[in-house]
């Protein structure tokens, strides 16, 4: 006779494969199976993986971000992606022709010097008014075709630490082995090809991958361009088969009303949705404001928000009904919805988004839950100021 665990078994199996065919048919892109997932939290783990991985590089790196900064880390990474370039490993960097015009000048002459092909995506002095806002918002590192990490982290001082107080912000990236790779280093691949001449060369050796562990993936690339886009269907596609719960932790909250209205929808089918999002201590002053202005309606409806309080909450996590997670680039505002590139991993696999569940649950223990009979007697001056983000919302 068949055990209750064994029909739980079932039912988890059943509600994996369900969710993964909606998101390859709606969405267009295949999954993979045989993937290896690592999440690593905030920069005490991720940036000693990442340095580990370009510092054994032995044929080729491939990395771009949308902010490189300044700071120690800054300058660690440079000294890395030189010392791999001078060792004759092919070292390609891509910089977001905004985000990453911080970095310092130095760093720049340094991997110049030592053979990195340093190249910028969408310079603003070279662009008309509209592509100005269309930016390149993904981070990805991919070494030797075997391994890659993306997820919500700049190259930058904020996020070195563990996020013990306000200087040192709260991320997480990924770090995938497997057949997922490949997707990932087409999303630095369909960048690239926007910036420099020649896509590939003989160092690519474009090796098939052998299966690294069980999880099952799908990268989802969201491009800038006018129209309902993929970003937005991966994330009406999750809240839609949510039968459980939903937990959502996000940088930037400046939804459009339809997807305020889709997750209150969520809420009230019963299941239980909590957004967790910067408290005091935020980078977009503007960007929370329009977000709470919304707090009142997703209070009413059910919604559970909260506001990180140690730091700046920086990491984009989804988790579904404890089967399913995302995880990657995409914050859950116009800017990255309708005008940036993204890239985000959905990712079937239960011990990966139990750890996500878990840290959820322990970034809760430092939060404040927003609670809505108190939220609808806030001043007036707070109320003007909300009101006063929405013509601009859509650049937030």
């Amino acid at each position: 006779m068949d055990t209750g665990h064994d029909q739980a078994g079932r039912r988890t199996e059943n509600r994996k494969l369900r969710l993964r065919r909606r998101l390859e048919r709606l969405i267009g892109i295949a999954a993979t199976e045989g993937n290896a997932l690592v999440p690593l939290r905030n920069g005490d783990e991720i940036f000693p993986a990442m340095l580990e991985s370009i510092r054994s590089a032995e044929h080729t790196v491939d990395m771009m971000t949308f902010v490189y900064w300044r700071g120690a880390i800054a300058r660690e990474f440079a000294d890395a992606l030189a010392d791999r370039a001078r060792a004759g490993v092919r070292v390609r960097l891509l910089l977001d022709g905004f985000g990453c015009r911080l970095i310092e000048r130095d760093l720049l002459e340094l991997m110049d010097r030592a053979g990195v092909q340093v190249v910028w995506f969408r310079k603003p002095m070279w662009l008309s008014p509209l592509k100005q806002n269309h930016r390149c918002h993904r981070k990805v590192l991919v070494v030797d075709e075997k391994v890659a990490y993306t997820g919500g982290v700049g190259i930058a001082e904020e996020w070195c630490g563990d996020a013990r107080d306000e200087h040192e912000w709260r991320d997480t990236h990924v770090q995938v082995r497997g057949p997922a790779v490949d997707g990932i280093a087409a999303a630095f691949a369909q960048n690239w090809a926007e910036c420099a001449p020649v896509l590939f060369d003989e160092r690519d050796r474009f090796t098939e991958h052998e299966p690294r562990g069980d999880a099952v993936v799908q990268v989802v690339r969201g491009s800038a361009s006018f129209g309902w886009q993929d970003m937005q269907t991966l994330l009406r596609v999750v809240l839609e088969s949510a039968q459980e719960r939903v937990r959502l932790a996000t940088a930037y909250f400046a939804p459009d009303p339809y997807f305020v209205e889709l997750l209150c929808a969520t809420a009230r089918r019963g299941v239980a949705v909590d957004v967790l999002l910067p408290g005091r201590y935020t980078d977009q002053r503007v960007c929370q404001l329009a977000g709470q202005r919304y707090y009142e309606r997703l209070t009413a409806c059910g919604v559970r928000i909260w506001e990180y309080r140690p730091t700046m909450m920086h990491a984009k996590i989804v988790t579904v009904d404890g089967v399913a997670a995302l995880v990657g680039s995409t914050n859950l505002n116009r800017r990255s919805l309708d005008h940036d590139e993204e890239v985000m991993l959905a990712v079937l696999d239960e011990d990966f988004t139990a750890t996500l569940d878990g840290h959820f649950e322990e970034d809760l223990t430092r939060s404040v839950r927003i609670e809505g009979r108190r939220w609808r007697r806030r001043p007036v001056l707070q109320r003007v100021r909300e009101a006063a983000t929405v013509p601009v919302r859509r650049f937030l």
